[in-house]
Order: C-alpha cells, then sequence, then structure tokens
C-alpha cells in the first residue's frame, strides 16, 4: 500500500518542481569612458556578445551608448592613440558572469605606454533600465 501512495507524492513533487529563473544575458549596453588626456581614435569594443566602433573619444570623454547581446566584467577594447594601436588584450570570457539587462561604462585608460596596453573597470552608472 505505501508503494502505491509513494509513487504518485513523487510524481507530483517532480512536477511542482520549477526551473531556476536566472537573469538573461542580455542585451546590455555599453559606452566607454575615456579617463586619460589623449584622444582615443577608432575605438573598437568586443564583448563575446558582438563587436562594435565606437568611433572617437576625446580625452575625458565619453561614447555614446552601444547594445550588445551579452557583456561581462571584461571586455577586449582597442583604440588608436597618436597612430599608434593600444588594447587590453585578449579576453577569456570562461568562467566570467555576464552582467544582464543593464547600462554600463568601460572606463578606460592606459596602463602600459611602452607595451600600447589599455586597462578597464566597468562603472554602473545609474541611468536608469534599458530602453
Amino acid at each position: 500500500m505505501n508503494k502505491f501512495l509513494f509513487i504518485p507524492i513523487f510524481i507530483l513533487a517532480v512536477l511542482a518542481c520549477k526551473k531556476l529563473e536566472f537573469s538573461p544575458e542580455g542585451p546590455t549596453d555599453v559606452r566607454v569612458r575615456n579617463l586619460t588626456n589623449v584622444a582615443f581614435n577608432e575605438v573598437i569594443v568586443n564583448t563575446s556578445g558582438g563587436i562594435d566602433t565606437l568611433g572617437n573619444i576625446s580625452p575625458g570623454g565619453l561614447s555614446e551608448y552601444k547594445r550588445f547581446d551579452k557583456a561581462f566584467i571584461k571586455a577586449e577594447i582597442s583604440a588608436t592613440v597618436n597612430g599608434q594601436l593600444y588594447s587590453t588584450g585578449a579576453v577569456n570570457y570562461n568562467g566570467l558572469t555576464y552582467i544582464g539587462q543593464a547600462k554600463i561604462t568601460y572606463e578606460v585608460w592606459i596602463s602600459d605606454d611602452n607595451n600600447k596596453k589599455l586597462d578597464l573597470e566597468v562603472f554602473y552608472p545609474l541611468d536608469g533600465p534599458l530602453d
């Protein structure tokens, strides 16, 4: 008798379980802030959710937002500075958590002028939700 009671209860318990809700991967609206005193020209951003050109960013300036399918706390960003190509370098996205539906700013600066190296940090401005 207990076996017959156990099977319906087990089936009911399995059917009652829900799949956990995870936040969506994106889209994420991304912009770049130039924290240096030199112009960034031909800025290109690769978030693993797309590659886009953000154009030129003046010293201390901000680019416009561009929408990416997904973004992470790290990104591959390159820019031409005084005719030389600078880059953050390739990013291994394995194991990184995506940012999700948000508007973010990658704040970028020159970390090593001799090796043409950029570095970045993610800033979450209070610009409101995605449009």
